[in-house]
Formats: structure tokens, sequence, C-alpha cells
């Protein structure tokens, strides 16, 4: 544990799985947290068999869960629960999210135990909240997706496209680390715990601001644009002459008279009723996407990107995960970092917060249970209780 990093010193323990529970105590480690991750006998957190593509390990699972200890425990057995119970009475933090009610089938609601650990943290990341009509419903990533509208403002005008990431799960995670982080603050300034509710719902509606907005009040919602902005033009996906993608991104009308003049070299256009501000370039979008993909297509992609950086359009190159692994600007800021594994050492990125106070935590990722008799011995059980402990299939 980095004892200069701020969390150093705060126990988590964490009744996690999948994703989004699993990224909020990462980022919680990487602050300096003991991060103690309660996992199933023999199976452990289903997110460890997704797929096997690093080393044979899950991409989900060494992505959401380096710098953790790992507890097997068969929470449906009260000996575990005892175990559990002895834990929470040094820790600082519970994270869960289990099935809906499976923390109240196991007396572990903030009501149950704030009596026996008045300084405790609880923190609850659910799909649809802890009541109303869809409190019971399974919530997988794709499904808040929908219910939260982002599936209505992606995809093209035919087409309905999900995120490429667990995007919902990722805002459940990043809104409950901040929730905790503030709920230790206020603890430092009283004394006394707090529950922290976090739904994906809540989390993602949170995030799509913008379009609920745009169509406040009743008014027409976003048309679904692939890779073009909804109301910003041009803003967007364009092809060059090698065959790929270049995308632009023009803010203001100086930046649009500049790219006229010196990219598209069609001042005229500077003037044109058509294109004369970003609400008319949006209504002949199609029109003003021909002249700019003609002009286009004399480049390949890396002299274009070349000219546009030149006169400080912004743009960008689609990358695909190789390129981004090799990223020159990632590789110049030295994010890469070597990550131990139950498989051995694997590459990594280092945390996106840079403070000059003190290095981010970048732990291992933990095998099933590798912890378990180490965690035990720490609450004072014999090697003899610990192997009957095993024996009874409690650990």
């Amino acid at each position: 544990m980095n004892s200069s990093a701020p969390l150093s010193g705060i126990q988590i323990i964490s009744l996690e799985h999948a994703i989004a529970a699993p990224l909020c105590t990462r980022q919680l480690a990487e602050l300096g947290a003991r991060v103690i991750k309660i996992e199933r006998r023999l199976t452990g957190d289903f997110a460890r068999h997704y797929d096997s593509r690093v080393r044979g390990q899950s991409s989900h699972f060494v992505w959401t869960n380096r710098g953790k200890q790992s507890l097997t425990l068969d929470l449906k057995k009260q000996p575990a629960r005892s175990i559990l119970h002895r834990l929470l009475a040094g820790s600082d933090v519970l994270v869960q999210n289990l099935a809906p009610s499976a923390t109240d089938r196991m007396g572990l609601t903030f009501d149950d135990l704030c009596a026996s650990y008045p300084h405790l943290i609880v923190c609850n990341i659910t799909g649809y909240g802890s009541s109303g009509p869809y409190a019971d419903r399974k919530a997988y990533d794709l499904l808040v997706q929908a219910e939260a509208g982002f599936l209505s403002v992606t995809g093209d005008p035919d087409h309905l496209a999900k995120s490429g990431i667990s995007i919902a799960d990722i805002a459940a995670g990043m809104q409950a680390q901040a929730a905790i982080l503030a709920a230790l603050i206020k603890r430092s300034q009283t004394g006394a715990g707090s529950r922290i509710d976090i739904s994906m719902l809540e989390a993602m509606v949170e995030w799509m601001g913008y379009p609920l907005y745009y169509a406040y009040d009743g008014a027409s919602p976003p048309v679904r644009s692939g890779t073009d902005h909804a109301s910003i033009y041009p803003y967007g996906a364009f092809r060059t002459g090698d065959g790929r993608t270049v995308i632009i991104g023009l803010q203001n009308e100086r930046e649009w008279q500049t790219f006229c003049v010196e990219i598209l070299e069609l001042p005229e256009l500077v003037t044109d009723r058509r294109f004369a501000d970003n609400t008319g370039r949006s209504a002949n979008r199609d029109a003003l996407k021909s002249l700019i993909e003609q002009k286009f297509s004399q480049f390949t992609e890396s002299r274009l990107a070349a000219r546009l950086n030149q006169a400080k359009i912004a743009c960008s190159t689609v990358n695909d995960m190789a390129a981004v692994w090799n990223h020159p600007q990632l590789l110049a800021l030295q994010r890469l970092v070597e990550v131990d594994t139950p498989a051995g050492p694997v590459q990594g990125f280092r945390p996106p917060g840079n403070n000059n106070s003190y290095e981010s935590v970048v732990g291992a990722v933990p095998a099933l249970g590798g912890h378990t008799d180490a965690i035990l011995a720490e609450l004072g059980f014999s090697a003899s209780e610990i192997d009957a402990l095993r024996a009874s299939e409690i650990i």
C-alpha cells in the first residue's frame, strides 16, 4: 500500500461482480485503499469467465480488478457471514452490487449494519434503484442504455447502435466512486457513516443531459446521425482518398472560414447562403458533405491530417485497439505500466488522474481466493481453523 496515497489506511469490503462495482473499487484501490473483494467459492466473480483474451484471463476482469485482494466466502452459510462481520468491524466502506434484495436476505443493509458499525459507509449499486416499479428488474448494460434513452440518439436514421463499451456500468461505477469519496469527507466531519444508493439508470440519465435538454418541454429530440453531430456541422467522419476516415470538428465561424479558405480552397463558400451559419450547414449537410469529400479524396489520411493540423482545424484519426496501445501521445506521457496477474505480467494503463503529491497504486490482479488464508490469519484464525473452514466449504 502506498502510504502517501490519499486513501491509505481505508479498508473497503466489496460484494461485487461484473463491471460497475469492480470499476468503482479499482479506482479506490488506486487511491491507496485496501480493497477486499468477496467472491464465490470455486467460481468467483462471473466476470472472470466472460472471455479468455488476456493470457487466458477475462479482459473485463483484468481491467476492473487490479490492486485488490480476493477472499472466497459462501455467504449463504452463517460462519461465512460471521467472518464478513469481523471484517466489517475494521472496515470503512461496504460496496455491493448483488442481485436485488440479496443484501436484504443476508441482513447486510445499511439499517441492519449501522447500529453495530456506526462509522460504516454502505454503497449500494443497483440497476434501477431500491424502490419503485423497476426495482426488482434485472439490469444489464444494454437494457439500461435503452431505458435511459441512449439508444434513441446513437446509430444512424435506420439503425440503433449500442455503445461499444459498458457505458451504463461505467457511469454507475464513476458516480459511486465520487459518492464514496464525498461520504468519507463527510464522515471526517461528523464521525458517522452513511448510505449511498447509485443506480445505473440514474447514472446513465445524468450522462444524457445534452439530448434530454435538447428535447426539453416537448421539443423534437436529436436525430440518430451516425458519427455526425446532431446539431453542429461539419462535425463527424469523412472519407479520404486512400479509403480511410478522418474526423473533423468545427465549432465556430472563424474555424469555418479557415476551413473554406485553407482546406477546401473554396473561399466562396464563406458567403454561400446555404452555409452562412451552423443552422444552414446542418440543414444542407448532404450538399456540404459532397463538397468536403470531393476535396478530401485528393489526399491520403496522413497528408490530410497534416494539413488540418497546420490550419488548426480539430481532427483525429479512427484508431483501432492496436493503434491505441501504441498511441504516440500515450507513449510520450508514459501511460503504460506493467500489471501482475495470475498468468504473468501484462500491460495496462496508469490511472488518468495525475497528482504531483502521490503516486497512484497499480496493484496486481488477484487470483480467486488468493488472499483468503492471509486475511483470515489477520482476523485471528489459526491454520487448523482455516483448514476446517475450507473442509466445510465455508471458504
